[in-house]
This record gives structure tokens, C-alpha cells and sequence, in this order.
């Protein structure tokens, strides 16, 4: 499966700090429990990812998953 191919599993995220000073992303699916910890540091990098991939999805006229209304 790739990035731009669709699914129809449904899954849980989860983001918090751990008592370890680590930064946690927990994913829970069917049959999946999936915690991947980070350092701070890597947290941010993923963080900062996330917010480029989202505005490279605007610029591609998506928000929310939702096609843009073409200007008149």
C-alpha cells in the first residue's frame, strides 16, 4: 500500500508524552496496538512534517478532504 492509495481501515491515534520524557504516537487498529516513541527532537521533526504535508494538500486545492469550490 502506498501514500496516495485509499483504505478502509479504521484506526485510533493517540499523541502524548510518556513518563520517560519521550513523546508517543499510539495507533490502535484491528489486531493492531502499534506506541512508536520519539525523542523530543524527533517529535518535532514528524511535527513539522506534518504541517508541510498539510499545506502542500492545500495547495493542491484540497482542505479536509474536501475539493475546493472553483473560483467564478
Amino acid at each position: 500500500m502506498s501514500i496516495n492509495s485509499q483504505s478502509e481501515i479504521a484506526a485510533n491515534l493517540q499523541v502524548g508524552p510518556t513518563d520517560q520524557g519521550m513523546v508517543r504516537i499510539y495507533l490502535e487498529a484491528e489486531g493492531i496496538d502499534l506506541p512508536l516513541d520519539f525523542d523530543p527532537d524527533e517529535a518535532t521533526e514528524i511535527a513539522e512534517e506534518l504541517l508541510a504535508a498539510a499545506e502542500a494538500a492545500r495547495q493542491m486545492g484540497t482542505a479536509g478532504g474536501k475539493p475546493k469550490k472553483p473560483r467564478r
